[in-house]
């Protein structure tokens, strides 16, 4: 598809400006909902920069997390983050793992990038024991992230073709009916799904556009293909959308959904 040609994730710093910040809180919150005992083996699966692999490090001193990415970059940053070097480069649709031996198997704000979302949870399926969990967490594209709802509008208002690259259009399945149902289609049971709210509140305006600059994901990559007068006018039509309060900061909200499910 010609806008995956924006998907790009590379660049670990650049991923912290844009959303590292709001994921390490939306991470926390999914682990507080999984409710997770400690010393269990812990798949992360499109781990990142690390972000949630850390979150598990933290809160629930794991006996092992084995992180994946097909990002080299990213793994080594999720290495560095974690101080761990069970960080390993591979495609989540054909993990390196052996059959049942993790406790628990988990995703965050990856599934939607995949081009096969359903082997893919087979495989997270496949890793973990009988009763082991198997959750991940999608980011609500088309209505619960603020930042993405107000950015492409703004996007769509000053270049109608830019709707087609709109994350709320090309990722219809980030939301819980869709969700539930590839868990369950994947054999799994108990499958429950909720959402996960948290505040996103940027310091200024600049706080906020800065890291549209960056390149990393698709609406930063939807910025670097503008010429500099596009640019502006993207940036000044993003100004106008967005809420100020009196202090200059910009308050938003971050949705996600999540869902979780067993291995009978």
């Amino acid at each position: 598809m010609a806008e995956q040609r924006f998907d790009v994730w590379a660049s670990g710093a650049a991923y912290e400006r844009y959303m590292g910040r709001w994921s390490r809180v939306v991470a926390r919150e999914f682990l507080v909902w999984l409710g997770r005992a400690e010393g269990l083996r812990w798949l992360d699966v499109g781990c990142g920069t690390g972000v949630l692999s850390a979150a598990v490090a933290e809160r629930h001193r794991p006996r092992e997390v084995v992180g994946c990415d097909r990002s080299e970059r990213f793994v080594g940053a999720a290495a560095r983050a974690t101080g761990s070097p069970r960080h390993l480069v591979a495609d989540a649709m054909a993990l390196p793992v052996r059959d049942a031996v993790f406790d628990v198997a988990v995703s965050g704000l990856t599934l939607n990038f995949l081009p096969q979302q359903a082997a893919a949870v087979v495989e997270l399926t496949r890793s973990v024991r009988p009763g082991g969990l198997v959750a991940a967490y999608v980011w609500d594209y088309g209505g619960g992230m603020d930042l993405l709802r107000h950015f492409w509008s703004a996007a769509t208002e000053t270049d109608p073709a830019a709707a087609a690259l709109d994350e709320g259009r090309r990722f219809p399945d980030c939301r819980p009916g869709p969700l539930h149902s590839l868990w369950t289609d994947a054999g799994l049971t108990a499958v429950s799904t909720t959402a996960i709210e948290v505040p996103t509140v940027f310091a200024d305006f600049a706080d906020l556009w800065d890291p549209f600059r960056s390149g990393q994901g698709p609406a930063p990559g939807y910025v670097a293909s503008l010429a500099p007068a596009a640019r502006d006018r993207l940036r000044e039509a993003l100004r106008a959308r967005v809420p100020a309060a009196p202090d200059g900061s910009v308050p938003l909200t971050a949705r996600a959904w999540a869902v979780s499910g067993r291995r009978p």
